[in-house]
């Protein structure tokens, strides 16, 4: 049996198996999300993504295991196929988390933020995408 829960929180202090860092395409941190699991890493998280094209790194510092890369959609307007995009960053960490053994994920709300995807479109893709992958097993 699974859960799917919202919380509202810090995803850097969040005790699952694996987090997923709505990342830039370089995967080098910047900002949002995406800096704060940096910094909250340390520098060798960094370290990690630099050596190899990482989509899923050690936790390092973070309470979590695992960190699973994806970037997120920018959002122009919703004919670029913006929401497919957004179901296969879910879909990519979903299956990345069941391929290394992970009970629990926590997710942010991948895109909301400087890419300009509304809450109100991306929170039924998330639910629904992640719902999916949960019913198929991976």
């Amino acid at each position: 049996m699974w859960t799917i829960d919202t919380i509202l929180g810090d995803i850097t202090q969040f005790p699952a198996d694996a987090i997923v860092n709505a990342a830039n395409c370089s995967l080098l941190g910047g900002g949002g999300v995406d800096g704060a699991i940096h910094r909250a890493a340390g520098p060798e998280l960094l370290e990690e993504c630099r050596t190899r094209q990482a989509k899923l790194t050690k936790g390092y510092r973070l309470p979590a295991k695992y960190v699973l890369h994806t970037p997120g959609p920018i959002w122009r307007g919703g004919t670029a196929g913006e929401a497919e995009l957004l179901a296969s960053s879910y879909r990519s960490c979903m299956a990345l988390a069941a391929e290394h053994g992970c009970k629990s994920v926590a997710f942010p709300s991948i895109s909301t933020g400087v890419y300009r995807f509304s809450l109100e479109l991306a929170a039924p893709i998330a639910v629904q995408t992640v719902t999916q992958c949960l019913e198929a097993g991976s």
